[in-house]
């Protein structure tokens, strides 16, 4: 039997990985470990509890105020003796968080293998989004198996240099998990406070948003609350405190602006799903939005899911104030350009990518 482990510690990587561990768990030739990090702490914890999910080892790195540095070197002081006792075939790594990057360099210092699950995304500038670029290539620098969620993300490895064989396009899992949280029958205070308005859902948190361009954001949709009544923002803020002192600073005092708390995974894919559309600088909410046909008008100047672009679901808002407020405006003003972004066609698979990972880590380590 072989011993497979997948080691996360964010909400975004948990989200992506959950699925892909309860498949995993129901084969009978690969035996199943999940190492947590805990980089994020709470709403890892959610995410876990909502995919019931149980971790065999958490390192619980997180601490207040962490920085980059605390948490490459907490995830490399910890995370090495696991995998001397554990001893895995096999580590899955997702995309592109610090937690993956230090989990795939000890890896590579221990010469276990590594399977990228989510590889291949590129914007080509590695403070663009930071530290994300950047983690994402190092980690395919160590990786034996890189999981493309499509065809643009091969071929950026492609270019790379990276081996065709090891290269496969399974779609991502994000849309697996979906398959899990969406609810027909889907109730929530929130959506009473939302109901009668036009409802546009926010995300804001990026580092590189930080500051300045965080204050855009936050101007334009507190101008754009302002000047149109049938309108409602949703924000779930954003724990860190570089975050939730912009928005309370901009955002409060304005009736159709809520600010709340992070949302657990059922509820903000339930919500995000009655949306009308959404502002975020998030990446994998560009492709959640795009599984569910939700037009994003994304807050950053370039985004490696560019097949969101393409397809017409995702619209590049920038991160001026001017700019957003444009985008936004545009989209409550013209009802054919929202209905042209809501019937594109996903780009990011079929809902089976976990199958299809888990077949192919079957041929590699058989």
């Amino acid at each position: 039997m072989k011993k497979i482990m997948l080691v996360f510690g964010t909400r975004p990587e948990a989200i992506k990985m959950c699925p892909l561990v309860k498949v995993l768990k129901t084969l009978s030739w690969c035996d199943v470990k999940v190492c947590v990090t805990g980089q994020h702490r709470q709403m890892l914890d959610q995410v876990l509890q909502a995919f019931s999910v149980v971790a065999d080892y958490d390192l619980s790195i997180m601490k207040n105020a962490q920085t980059l540095f605390d948490i490459t070197a907490a995830v490399l002081h910890a995370f090495p003796p696991v995998l001397l006792r554990e001893k895995p075939d096999m580590v899955l790594v997702h995309g592109d968080t610090t937690t993956s990057f230090a989990a795939a360099l000890a890896c590579y210092y221990l010469q276990i293998p590594v399977g990228h699950v989510e590889a291949g995304l590129r914007t080509g500038d590695i403070y663009a989004p930071f530290p994300e670029e950047f983690n994402r290539q190092a980690v395919s620098l160590t990786a034996a198996l890189h999981f493309a969620p499509t065809s643009v993300a091969k071929e950026n490895l492609l270019r790379e240099g990276k081996k065709a064989e090891h290269i496969f396009v399974t779609g991502n899992t994000i849309v697996d998990a979906l398959n899990t949280t969406l609810l027909p029958n889907y109730s929530h205070p929130l959506l009473t406070w939302a109901q009668g308005s036009r409802l546009i859902l926010l995300t804001a948190h990026r580092r590189e948003n930080w500051g300045k361009k965080m204050t855009h954001i936050f101007r334009a949709v507190r101008q754009i609350a302002d000047e149109f009544e049938n309108v409602k923002v949703l924000y779930p803020v954003h724990p860190n405190p570089q975050v939730t002192a912009l928005a309370q600073q901009y955002l409060t005092g304005q009736e159709r602006i809520c600010l709340t708390a992070p949302l657990g995974v059922v509820d903000f894919h339930n919500i995000m799903s009655r949306s009308e559309f959404i502002l975020t600088d998030s990446g994998g909410i560009q492709e959640e939005a795009c599984a569910l046909a939700k037009p994003v008008l994304v807050l950053r100047d370039t985004t490696e899911r560019p097949e969101g672009v393409n397809s017409g679901i995702l619209r590049l808002a920038g991160t001026s104030q001017e700019k957003i407020y444009l985008a936004c405006k545009e989209l409550l003003s013209e009802p054919s350009l929202l209905r042209r972004m809501s019937t594109s066609v996903n780009p990011y698979g079929d809902g089976h990518a976990c199958e299809k990972i888990a077949q192919l880590l079957k041929q590699y380590l058989s």
